[in-house]
């Protein structure tokens, strides 16, 4: 019910789904015949979530004020972000949206009621900001209910600005984020969005858009580092 995130399973074949409206996270094999899901982690409040390399899952949850890391079969976690209530606080969160971990466990998310984007260095007991966190306006120092992120090898962050209808980019240690894509108000032009809440890139540097109240994704060809 209301599926908000989903990742594939390459060793075993199978779908990860955050299944939001029932506060679960369940696993679907691909193979044909699959009738049902499996319930990998039960009542926890999932928006968003994360694989790393050696299969932990990152999940949002407790009131989605918190990110835990999971190994699969593990229905506890270990607190890697947050954990102390909701609020603004460099040791808090408020609603983290999407989240991505980097090859060394680092783990990024962006806060949707605190508009920005923290990293959580592995064993940290609070974040850094790494992009927005100046109020909610459409400044380049500034972010509008950030949704999802992508980082690449560089540790440049790319951000769904999603009430700013753009794609931001944020260089390590930058003091403020360059429009990639969009910027152009609310629109259904090649050069607009309506509500950006997702992205990705391929192998080949292309960056792919989920364009929420366009219905559509787009695809887009920049240069970048993956």
């Amino acid at each position: 019910y209301a599926p908000a995130d989903v990742l594939i399973d390459k060793e075993t074949d199978s779908l990860i789904i955050c299944d939001a409206g029932n506060r679960r996270v369940v696993r679907w094999s691909r193979r044909s015949g699959t009738t049902q899901g499996e319930i990998l982690i039960d009542k926890i409040g999932c928006y968003g979530f994360a694989m790393d390399e050696q299969r932990y899952l990152y999940v949002a949850g407790n009131g989605l004020s918190e990110i835990r890391r999971y190994k699969l079969g593990d229905k506890h976690g270990t607190l890697v972000a947050g954990g102390n209530g909701v609020g603004a606080r460099l040791n808090q969160l408020n609603w983290p949206a999407y989240i991505f971990v980097d090859r060394q466990q680092n783990v990024y998310v962006s806060e949707f009621y605190n508009h920005r984007v923290m990293k959580w260095n592995k064993g940290a007991k609070e974040g850094i900001v790494v992009a927005g966190g100046h109020g909610v306006r459409s400044a380049l120092t500034q972010l509008s209910y950030p949704d999802g992120i992508f980082v690449d090898t560089l540790g440049t962050v790319y951000i769904g600005d999603r009430y700013n209808h753009r794609v931001m980019s944020w260089t390590k240690g930058a003091t403020q984020g360059t429009v990639v894509v969009g910027g152009n108000g609310p629109g259904a032009g090649a050069n607009q969005f309506y509500f950006p809440i997702g992205l990705s890139f391929d192998r080949h540097g292309n960056l792919y858009v989920v364009d929420c109240n366009n219905h559509r994704v787009e695809q887009f060809s920049i240069e970048k580092d993956c």
